[in-house]
């Protein structure tokens, strides 16, 4: 059976333990901004949800895959990343479906940026998972 860490905190509450970081220090969150050759965009689309929800399913240290384009150039692809820690990202990339679309679309992207991000607000991050299961 799986716990989320904040269930896991009530136990450890509970039972007179420490409570455990709900995010990890380690935790990356990243931003890959991608522009996509125009021919090759509905197989990348296809490649790229095929990958994403494969990943949010079978790797537990992937916490979100969110994709998203740009209204007015749906050619600007932006995927917000979030992994539990630097351990799961580097499985991540070990991956066979992540390696699978890093080979596949080589040639359909015209330009990749990731640009790493830091929370403002860490703390909010728990509550927004929780928001989203009920």
């Amino acid at each position: 059976m799986y716990f989320r860490k904040t269930q896991a905190n009530v136990l450890r509450n509970t039972i007179g333990q420490p409570a455990a970081p709900i995010i990890e220090p380690d935790m990356l969150v990243r931003i890959s901004e991608i522009e996509i050759v125009p021919e090759y965009l509905e197989e990348y689309k296809t490649i790229l949800q095929k990958e994403s929800s494969e990943s949010v399913k079978l790797e537990p240290g992937v916490i979100v895959i969110y994709l998203i384009f740009q209204k007015e150039d749906p050619l600007q692809i932006r995927i917000l990343e979030v992994y539990a820690d630097q351990k799961a990202y580097k499985s991540h990339l070990q991956t066979s479906h992540f390696q699978h679309y890093k080979t596949a679309t080589l040639k359909m992207i015209k330009s990749l940026k990731l640009v790493d991000m830091t929370a403002l607000d860490p703390n909010t991050m728990p509550l927004i998972f929780d928001k989203i299961e009920k």
